[in-house]
């Protein structure tokens, strides 16, 4: 990997960026959020990770002289849990017996995020949606 110093593990650019928005006043430029994310990352790599935030829902974009300036869609934890769960669908996606998966996953949750699960899955039996409900 030629010009890469520090490589990052996957989906860790997309955390850096969301956590540069969450903790800004307002939305920001391209190019103010490679300045604050500082480690001479190239305005493209900045630009194409916001791109991407956005094509997932998880970013809006404006129209800003000639650019655009980018903020999150709800908050810094909305953002992440969204980013994460898209990972897991992805990889729940990806060919491997999807029961099986869910199985493990499921037999390996400590009590409490057991009872998370239910009372999740329960709720949305009842019609209501992640950010519903007295969960929320």
């Amino acid at each position: 990997m030629v010009g890469r110093r520090n490589p990052r593990p996957r989906g860790a650019l997309e955390s850096e960026v969301v956590a540069c928005l969450a903790a800004a006043d307002g939305p920001l430029t391209p190019a103010q959020v490679q300045t604050e994310l500082g480690d001479d990352l190239a305005y493209t790599t900045v630009l194409t990770t916001l791109s991407r935030l956005h094509d997932k829902q998880v970013v809006t974009r404006e129209p800003h002289g000639r650019a655009h300036v980018y903020r999150l869609v709800g908050g810094r934890t909305d953002a992440e849990a969204g980013l994460t769960a898209r990972e897991m669908r992805k990889l729940l996606d990806g060919g491997v017996d999807r029961a099986s998966v869910l199985a493990q996953f499921v037999g390996r949750l400590d009590e409490d995020s057991e009872q998370l699960l239910r009372d999740l899955l329960d709720r949305r039996r009842s019609g209501f949606g992640p950010g519903d409900g007295p969960l929320a």
